[in-house]
C-alpha cells in the first residue's frame, strides 16, 4: 500500500490539475487589473484565461482585452494597436507575435481565451496587457511559465 501511495502522490506531483490552468483576471473602468502578476504551470497543455470587464462603461469608451506576447514583443503590438482599430480588437490581424487575446469588452461583459502551453518557455518573459489606446502603461503585468 505504501508504494502504491508513493506511486500515486509521484504521478499527482508532475499533472497539473484543471483549475490550475485557468484564471479568471478582472479589469475595471478605472483602467486596471486585479492582478500583476499570472502563473502558469508548464504541465498544463492548454490554459485558459478568463477576462471579466467589473466596470459599466461601454467597451467604446473603456474597452479591455487580455494579450500575451513575449515582453520583447508588447510595445510593437501596442504601437499597431491604434491603426487595427476597434474592429480588429486592436490588435493587427494576423500578428505572429500575438500568443493569445481575447476580443475587445465592457463593462458587465467577459471573454475567454485558451492556448497551447508547449509553445511557451520557462526561459521567456512574458508580458500580459490591454491593447486598447493608451492601456497599456497601466494595464499589464508579468506572464510567469513554471516547472
Amino acid at each position: 500500500m505504501k508504494k502504491f501511495v508513493a506511486i500515486l502522490l509521484t504521478f499527482m506531483s508532475s499533472v497539473a490539475f484543471a483549475d490550475e490552468c485557468t484564471v479568471t483576471i478582472e479589469s475595471n473602468d478605472m483602467m486596471q487589473f486585479n492582478m500583476k502578476e499570472i502563473t502558469a504551470p508548464a504541465a498544463c497543455d492548454t490554459f485558459t484565461v478568463t477576462l471579466k470587464h467589473t466596470g459599466q462603461l461601454d467597451k467604446k469608451f473603456m474597452g479591455h482585452n487580455w494579450v500575451l506576447s513575449t515582453t520583447a514583443d508588447a510595445q510593437a503590438i501596442v504601437g499597431a494597436a491604434l491603426k487595427a482599430g476597434a474592429d480588429n480588437n486592436y490588435l493587427p490581424p494576423g500578428d505572429k507575435t500575438i500568443i493569445a487575446a481575447t476580443k475587445i469588452i465592457g463593462g458587465g461583459e467577459q471573454d475567454s481565451v485558451t492556448f497551447d502551453m508547449s509553445k511557451l518557455s520557462s526561459a521567456e518573459d512574458y508580458t500580459f496587457f490591454c491593447s486598447f489606446p493608451g492601456h497599456f502603461a497601466i494595464m499589464k503585468g508579468s506572464f510567469i511559465v513554471k516547472g
